[in-house]
């Protein structure tokens, strides 16, 4: 069982300029000359053969984007590693270490899958605006982050980047996302949203957009109908309870806060069943060394297989490690659901999230295709699925 993938020519930008639009944008850009392209040496036809342990549910079909589907899952402990022949040093550029969505990155380290596939893997703590150039440089190689408009703006400026695996969606259990404090006689079914103030850390270009904005329209809204109020992760929760502003977008587990108080409602969250970010590669492991993409995810896969395919919170002596590892406390860790650990990626996510920041005002042209962003060529043959 075979397949063969085109092997593409690798432009390696030598000027990449990153630029910063206020705090509520990132947009990226290169300068991009003719004569400074190298061209990488053919990789040739790639082969995609069965991965024992990765049978059927290793896969789900792109197009399901129904909340209830189960995430693909192989056995424990598979895939199994194919060591490289020779070591291979890999930067992962990551946003923070103390998120819980970044524990299969900090225990496959800790639990040496990394290793096991003859990889020596750095988590460097780098904000987004600053590793996409370095990603698109090759200075990083890999970037746990999300297709926010900044990636897309890169992109278009020709970075060569695409998402290659997902991260995680919301447990059903799961209320973090829009929160608003009820007027005098409205209900949680309809809460009149036009108007009114959202306070959040998280700017208009991010892939929280998206949630944010469906959220929104149910109630009249829409990010073209509200006034944002950029808010510090600390100050959010208290602007919120004192009238500081409407409402406001509450994250693990700072929602157990207001949940069961009727003075505010839960609006909505991130869709159940789709990613909305994951690993990002650059030209290192999409073109360079493919070999190494294929371990990073086998590894990634791996972890997720072995230690987190379930409520992973339930064994209390791994939430222990967990909540060392992610250096947070024990009882805060295990105050929300377990995420939904999930390396695919759904088709159209792209296409939704730049619909949204068209809608915040952050992004305007021709929109980024999928096949541009989106590449599940590499994961597919870590599973084994043709």
């Amino acid at each position: 069982m075979t397949r063969t993938r085109t092997t593409m020519t690798r432009t390696r930008t030598t000027a990449l300029t990153l630029l910063v639009a206020g705090s509520l944008l990132a947009a990226a850009g290169c300068a991009e000359n003719d004569d400074d392209r190298e061209t990488a040496a053919p990789t040739g036809p790639r082969t995609v053969t069965p991965v024992s342990g990765c049978g059927k549910g290793s896969w789900t079909d792109p197009a399901d984007l129904s909340p209830d589907r189960e995430p693909a899952r192989c056995a424990p402990n598979t895939p199994a590693p194919k060591p490289l022949p020779e070591e291979r040093r890999v930067t992962i550029a990551t946003g923070t270490l103390s998120a819980e969505y970044v524990g299969p990155l900090q225990m496959a380290v800790e639990k040496g899958e990394f290793k096991k596939e003859g990889l020596n893997v750095e988590l460097k703590v780098l904000p987004t605006p600053d590793a996409l150039p370095l990603l698109a440089k090759g200075d990083v190689d890999a970037q746990w982050a999300a297709p926010e408009a900044a990636v897309m703006n890169g992109i278009t400026s020709g970075f060569d980047i695409k998402w290659t695996a997902g991260n995680f969606s919301p447990d059903p259990r799961s209320k973090s996302g829009l929160w608003v404090r009820l007027k005098e006689n409205e209900t949680a079914a309809r809460v009149p949203m036009a108007g009114r103030t959202l306070g959040t850390m998280i700017g208009k270009g991010s892939v929280i957009a998206y949630p944010m904005n469906k959220a929104l329209k149910k109630h009249g809204g829409g990010l073209d109908k509200i006034r944002f109020q950029q808010i510090g992760s600390a100050d959010v929760l208290t602007a919120l309870q004192n009238g500081g502003t409407d409402s406001a977008w509450l994250l693990d587990p700072v929602w157990r806060k207001v949940d069961g108080d009727k003075r505010y409602a839960f609006l909505g969250g991130q869709p159940r069943g789709e990613p909305l970010g994951g690993l990002l590669f650059g030209p290192n492991l999409l073109r360079e060394d493919p070999d190494a993409g294929v371990a990073l995810l086998r590894a990634y896969i791996r972890t997720v297989n072995t230690y987190f395919a379930d409520d992973y919170k339930t064994d209390k002596a791994f939430a222990a490690r967990l909540a060392q590892l992610l250096d947070t406390e024990e009882e805060v860790l295990l105050a929300t659901p377990s995420l939904r650990m999930d390396w695919e990626i759904r088709a159209g996510t792209t296409d939704r999230l730049q619909d949204a920041y068209r809608a915040a005002g952050v992004s305007a042209g021709a929109k980024v295709p999928e096949e541009k962003v989106v590449d599940r060529t590499l994961y597919e043959e870590a599973v084994g699925h043709e």
